[in-house]
C-alpha cells in the first residue's frame, strides 16, 4: 500500500495577485507541494480564463492547470471594501505575490510600509518584466520582449532567423526564479523577525540562462555543438515528414549510432570545424530515406541517445510519461517524485462569491 505523502508546504498561506502565466505558474508549484493559495482577481477574472480559448462559457484548460489547487475570489482593489478585504487577507499571510508594473500596489494602498504594517513578517515577491528600478522599469512587455532584451531570441533559430520560443520561456523561467526565492526567504525568515522584499525581473531570470552563449562565445545561431551546428546533435526529418533527435555528443554514442546506420566512416568526423554542413547533410539524407518507424525499430534499442520527437497529444501513452504518471487529461503533473511517489495534486481550482468565504481550511480534491 502507498504511503501517504505529507504535503510538504501545508503551513504555508500565499495571497496570489498575479495574472496570465509567469505568477500563477510560480504559486501554482507550491500549491501542488500543499500551500494555501488564494488568488485574487480583478471583476471579470483573470484574462488568462479567455486567452486562447475558444469557449466562453468555462475557463480554459490552461487557466485551470495554472491555478489548480487555488481558491479564486474577484475583488475590486480599487474600492474601499476590496482594499479592506485584501489587507485582512494579508494580516495572516506568509507570501504576497504580485505582478503588477511597479508601483501599481502601491498607487492601490499597499506600498512597502503599508504592507509591514499589516504584516510584519509577510515576504512580498514582486515579478516584472524588468525590474522594479531601471530606466526600464514602467516599460510594458511580453515573454518576446524579454527574450529579446536578454539575448535569447538572437541565438535560437536557424541560420536564416530568430525564432519565437514556444511556450514562454521567461515566463517559466521566470515562475522558477520566483518559486526558488520564495522558498528561501520562507527558510530565511525563521532566522529574522522582519519580512523579505523580492524584487524578481523577467529578463533577467531568462538572461540567467544565457551563460552558455555569452561564456561559451557561441552566440551565433545553428554554429555550435547545442544549438544546431553539429550533426551529433540535432533534429532530422523522415522520409514521411516526421521528425527525429540525435543527441550523441558522447564519442562512444556517436560511434554506435554510425555503425548502427552502417556509417563507419562517419565516426571520425564527429569533431569536424562547425557548423557541419557538409555532416549535417549527409546524416539528412540517410534519415530522409525511412520513414519515422523505421528508425524508430532501428535505433531504439541502441545506446545512442535517439528519440523521436513525440506530439503532445499522445504524450500520455509514452511509456516513460506513463509509468511515472506525468501526464493527466488536465496537462502535466508535478515533475518530480517525493519519497518514492508522484505528488498527488488536485485537478481544480475553487470559486469563492464572495471575500468573507474565503478561509484558511484545505481544499478537497
Amino acid at each position: 500500500m502507498a504511503m501517504k505523502i505529507q504535503p510538504l508546504l501545508e503551513d504555508v498561506r500565499i495571497i496570489d495577485l498575479s495574472q496570465y502565466i509567469p505568477g500563477p505558474f510560480a504559486t501554482r508549484q507550491l500549491a501542488d507541494l500543499g500551500a494555501e493559495v488564494i488568488k485574487i482577481e480583478p471583476p471579470g477574472g483573470d484574462p488568462m480564463r479567455r486567452f486562447m480559448h475558444r469557449d466562453g462559457a468555462a475557463a480554459s484548460p490552461v487557466y485551470r492547470h495554472l491555478n489548480r489547487g487555488k481558491r479564486v475570489c474577484e475583488l475590486d482593489l480599487k474600492s474601499a471594501g476590496g482594499r479592506k478585504a485584501l489587507a485582512a487577507l494579508i494580516v495572516d499571510a506568509d507570501i504576497l505575490l504580485e505582478s503588477y508594473r511597479p508601483g501599481v500596489l502601491a498607487r492601490l494602498g499597499f506600498d512597502r510600509q503599508q504592507l509591514a504594517q499589516i504584516n510584519p513578517g509577510l515576504i512580498h515577491c514582486a515579478l516584472s518584466g524588468y525590474g522594479q528600478t531601471g530606466p526600464y522599469a514602467g516599460r510594458p512587455g511580453h515573454d518576446i520582449n524579454y527574450c529579446a532584451l536578454s539575448s535569447q531570441a538572437i541565438v535560437s533559430g536557424t541560420t536564416a532567423r530568430p525564432v519565437i520560443a514556444y511556450p514562454p520561456i521567461a515566463d517559466h523561467a521566470a515562475a522558477l526564479q520566483a518559486a526558488v526565492a520564495m522558498l528561501a526567504a520562507l527558510h530565511a525568515r525563521g532566522r529574522q523577525e522582519a519580512g523579505i522584499y523580492l524584487d524578481i525581473s523577467m529578463t533577467e531570470s531568462i538572461l540567467a540562462w544565457q551563460y552558455l552563449p555569452m561564456l561559451a562565445h557561441a552566440d551565433e545561431r545553428a554554429t555550435n555543438m547545442l544549438n544546431g551546428g553539429a550533426a551529433c546533435y540535432n533534429l532530422y526529418q523522415c522520409a514521411d515528414g516526421e521528425f527525429v533527435s540525435l543527441g550523441a555528443i558522447e564519442s562512444v554514442f556517436w560511434s554506435n549510432f554510425c555503425l548502427a546506420l552502417e556509417q563507419p566512416a562517419w565516426i571520425d568526423r564527429q569533431f569536424e570545424s562547425m557548423p557541419q554542413h557538409a555532416l549535417i547533410a549527409e546524416v539528412a539524407t540517410v534519415f530522409a530515406q525511412q520513414s519515422r518507424a523505421h528508425w524508430c525499430a532501428r535505433l531504439d534499442q541502441v545506446d545512442c541517445c535517439f528519440e523521436i520527437l513525440f506530439d503532445t497529444d499522445i504524450l500520455a501513452q509514452q511509456s516513460q510519461l506513463k509509468y511515472r504518471q506525468a501526464v493527466t487529461e488536465s496537462g502535466p503533473t508535478y515533475p518530480a517524485w517525493i519519497n518514492r511517489q508522484p505528488v498527488t495534486i488536485p485537478q481544480d481550482f475553487e470559486t469563492i462569491v464572495a471575500p468573507d468565504q474565503l478561509c484558511w481550511h484545505p481544499v478537497q480534491s
